[in-house]
């Protein structure tokens, strides 16, 4: 979702993902650029070069590695919630007066404002609808780290009678 608010906005997206295979459908999403995070010759060259960073991580994961991306007076603000505290190394934000900040989801006002602000773009979520009856398998996937995206239960599979 953030790929497409971005682009709808009018930014230069670049996607870092760990996957190669997330590569078709960062792009299909609307990123200009995509980055193989765990490549570190291609984090190295990105170096500096961002204004902004939005980090939707909830996995454990360097922050200082993209930190580094930012440039002098770049903002990265968090929305994932990793498991583990971040431990964030002081040079990274001091030497290039970088910050780091963190944001959860709004009030009904902005909601709102989301909802409209998607309806105009057309932007949807992408999701993998499943019957009722596949929701083990799905729970299963989830446990394997084998999903994509979200699952939605298709509610027509739920039978008439509980």
């Amino acid at each position: 979702m953030a790929v497409k608010f971005a682009v709808a906005l009018g930014a230069e997206v670049t996607l870092f993902t760990t996957s190669p295979g997330k590569i078709e459908d960062g792009k299909r999403l609307g990123a200009h650029r995509v980055v193989i995070s765990k490549d570190a010759a291609a984090m190295a060259s990105e170096a500096n070069r961002f204004d902004f960073i939005l980090d939707a991580v909830s996995a454990d994961h360097d922050i200082n590695a993209y930190l580094s991306l930012l440039r002098q007076d770049g903002h990265m603000v968090l929305v994932g919630l990793p498991e583990k505290p971040i431990a964030v190394g002081a040079f990274s934000l001091v030497a290039k007066r970088r910050s780091l900040s963190g944001s959860a989801i709004g009030g009904i006002q902005e909601t709102q404002e989301m909802l409209d602000f998607c309806g105009k773009h057309g932007i949807t979520s992408e999701i993998e609808l499943i019957r009722i009856d596949q929701i083990n398998d799905a729970y299963t996937r989830v446990l394997r780290s084998d999903v994509k995206y979200r699952f939605v239960i298709d509610m027509a599979s739920l039978p008439e009678k509980l």
